[in-house]
């Protein structure tokens, strides 16, 4: 959805150096000349924008650059690798993570811990997550980054424009702001905290950072962990929904008799394509397997190298599984008639025993099913997507990030 017209001459000129921040990280080695040609300004008007923005330490010049004119080429331009960048944390139900990346998108600092978060007091998760929080802004505060704000990913349903987690019922919990506790864990950055669900940043990182060519604008984006989440981009835009709770697929029926969930439905996506699920179905009790396989995507590995070693059993669940995925999106394609569906987080590793039943499920029960893709940020998706939300929110208002 187009941004509402710019009404001051100080709103012009902040949409102008975000449009020029845009610019150089979508065209790489961009000159002032190439700048201007792209978005339509007098080179005079780019060169004062740009100086502004050196000047604020959000570019950097390179040597020579692509104008797009005949001559002499002019200096390159680059987002900088110093000042701002954005920390992302996320909560998983057996992990904790936080990673910061620059305006150029790179990570620069990474961490992450085992965590038994299922149904636990949510003080010292958030303190011990806290932690990590500061210890990541410490250590990319000696790259010379400033951190500018922090987004948490959460596997849970968070209200729309608020910190709170409404219901997260693989952590068990409900009706949290996580703001008080994770706040301050950035001192310096304004306190500005985000909480958004893991899916959807999922599906945010996977139309900035997801490598797509063309970058896919319409598509519905599915990662798994414990649980199953959606996320669904139309036309560019993240949709929400009113209560910012769109994309809940793990928990749209496809058994209307089957078996109990933890949400209080019946017959699940979650119960017969989430990762309990799928072990249950392949001949392993659950609990007993996390116990030997603690950790994110311990229990990934194992049925990976299961199914690589040809286990009958687990390629059946996986079949099961992508089946259940088919039935469930049948709905969402007919529904919402994407271009594209993305399978990402764990069901990325999982993608060759998955997508053959999957494809043949939406084959069968739609006309002109869309493309299958594969993420390649797969359970990387939500951190990344929740640290460059930071950084799309400096290169969006600049002015407020000056140095």
């Amino acid at each position: 959805m187009a941004a509402p017209a710019p009404t001051t001459q100080q709103e012009m000129r902040q949409r102008n150096l975000a449009r020029v921040l845009h610019t150089v990280a979508a065209g790489g080695r961009l000159s002032r000349a190439g700048v201007a040609a792209r978005i339509g300004l007098t080179r005079a008007a780019v060169s004062t924008l740009v100086d502004e923005l050196l000047g604020a330490g959000l570019l950097t010049e390179l040597g020579p650059g692509r104008s797009g004119a005949v001559g002499r080429p002019g200096t390159a331009l680059a987002l900088s690798d110093r000042g701002p960048c954005g920390i992302g944390a996320e909560i998983g139900v057996d992990h904790l993570a936080v990673c910061a990346v620059d305006l150029r998108g790179e990570v620069r600092a990474r961490t992450a811990v085992d965590a038994a978060n299922r149904d636990s007091d949510p003080v010292p998760v958030l303190r011990q997550l806290a932690g990590l929080v500061r210890e990541t802004a410490e250590e990319v505060r000696g790259l010379g980054l400033r951190p500018a704000g922090l987004t948490v990913a959460v596997p849970g349903l968070v209200a729309r424009g608020t910190t709170t987690v409404v219901r997260a019922p693989n952590l068990g919990w409900t009706d949290l702001d996580l703001a008080p506790l994770l706040g301050a864990a950035v001192p310096g950055a304004g306190a500005v905290c985000a909480v958004d669900n893991e899916a959807n940043l999922g599906a945010l990182a996977e139309l900035w950072l997801g490598g797509h060519t063309p970058p896919p604008g319409d598509f519905v984006h599915v990662s798994a962990e414990i649980g199953i989440g959606a996320a669904v981009v139309v036309d560019g835009e993240l949709l929400r929904g009113a209560r910012g709770f769109a994309g809940e697929l793990g928990h749209v029926p496809v058994r209307p008799q089957g078996r109990p969930c933890v949400c209080g439905g019946i017959g699940c996506l979650e119960q017969y394509a989430g990762e309990e699920a799928v072990l249950r179905a392949a001949g392993f009790d659950p609990a007993a397997t996390a116990a030997r396989h603690p950790g994110p995507g311990a229990r990934i590995d194992l049925l990976l190298a299961r199914a690589e070693d040809g286990d009958r059993a687990v390629r059946r669940a996986l079949r099961e599984a992508g089946t259940a995925l088919g039935t469930a999106l049948t709905g969402a394609v007919n529904l919402l008639d994407p271009r594209t569906v993305v399978l990402g987080g764990a069901l990325a590793r999982l993608a060759p025993w998955l997508l053959p039943a999957l494809e043949r499920e939406l084959d069968r029960r739609l006309a002109g099913p869309p493309t299958v893709a594969v993420s390649r940020l797969g359970p990387e998706g939500p951190l990344r997507g929740a640290a460059h939300s930071v950084v799309r929110a400096v290169l969006d208002d600049p002015l407020a990030h000056r140095v």
